[in-house]
C-alpha cells in the first residue's frame, strides 16, 4: 500500500475525528499561510496569493461541512495543507 493510501484508509475508517482536526489543522494553517503574505506588503501579487489560500481553506472546510465524498474531502485537506506550506515557505524563505 502507498503512503496516500494508508493514510486515507486511516482517514476514512476515523472519519468524524480526522475531518474535525483537519478543520482546526488546516484552518491554522491557512491563517499563518496567510499572515506570512502579508507580512510582505499588499500589492496585487499578495492578494492573489492570499486569495488562493482562503479559497483553498474555504473549500476545504466546505466540503466537510456538505458531507461530501470523504475522498473527496480528503483530497481538498492535502491542497489546502500543501497550499499553505508552498506560500509559508516562499513568502519566509523566497520574497
Amino acid at each position: 500500500m502507498t503512503l496516500y493510501q494508508t493514510t486515507f484508509d486511516n482517514f476514512n475508517k476515523n472519519y468524524m475525528g480526522s475531518a474535525a482536526m483537519a478543520v482546526i489543522g488546516q484552518s491554522c494553517l491557512g491563517g499563518a499561510a496567510a499572515m506570512y503574505v502579508l507580512a510582505n506588503g499588499t500589492s496585487i501579487a499578495q492578494m492573489i496569493q492570499l486569495a488562493i489560500i482562503v479559497l483553498a481553506c474555504v473549500f476545504a472546510n466546505t466540503s466537510i461541512l456538505a458531507q461530501m465524498k470523504h475522498k473527496v474531502i480528503f483530497n481538498l485537506i492535502i491542497v489546502s495543507t500543501l497550499l499553505s506550506v508552498f506560500f509559508i515557505l516562499l513568502n519566509s524563505l523566497i520574497l
